[in-house]
């Protein structure tokens, strides 16, 4: 089973370490499939706005909520994240040679959003690199059995995964 995880250290980091890596891999012609997450900040009072581009060529989909600044809430809109989870499967089902989902979080946690998509990928055969976070990262790896590889959120290290993996396909 090819399925990594990353986790950068700093707020926002593992959306720009994907994003980097998807705009790589899709300009050597890999057929990429899922999401990156792009955050536009608004001020420092207020939360950023999140949304997520669906692989390979968009759209983009606001998967926040404007809750209010003062606000304690998750921010997520489930329709919002279900309409990408909708489009990655659809792309899947087309062909892929990679899943990139843009985050495990509470929803996938949960047994919702991506988790039947990496699962799918996974029978299809086709490697899932997912970025994780803190509060969900054990949840990830049990969702996995314990065979979700953890790797740096390092571009080179990245790549040098995916390439290892779709050196496993070819040879399969």
């Amino acid at each position: 089973m090819n399925v990594a995880y990353t986790l950068a250290p700093g707020r926002g980091e593992t959306n720009l370490v994907l994003g980097a890596l998807s705009q790589t891999l899709a300009a050597q012609g890999l057929r990429l499939c899922g999401t990156v997450q792009i955050d536009t900040e608004i001020d420092a009072a207020h939360k950023c706005d999140m949304d997520v581009k669906v692989l390979p060529d968009g759209p983009m989909i606001r998967i926040s909520q404007s809750l209010g600044k003062d606000s304690r809430g998750c921010r997520l809109n489930p329709d919002a994240l279900e309409q990408a989870v909708a489009l990655t499967n659809d792309a899947l089902d087309d062909g892929a040679d990679l899943l990139i989902v843009n985050k495990f979080g509470k929803h996938e946690a949960d047994g919702r959003g991506f988790r039947d998509t990496i699962g799918r990928a996974l029978e299809l055969g086709v490697p899932v690199l997912v970025g994780a976070n803190k509060l969900n990262v054990d949840a990830l790896v049990e969702f996995c059995g314990g065979l979700a590889e953890p790797i740096s959120a390092d571009h080179d290290a990245l790549m040098a995964w995916v390439n290892d993996c779709l050196a496993k396909v070819d040879a399969a």
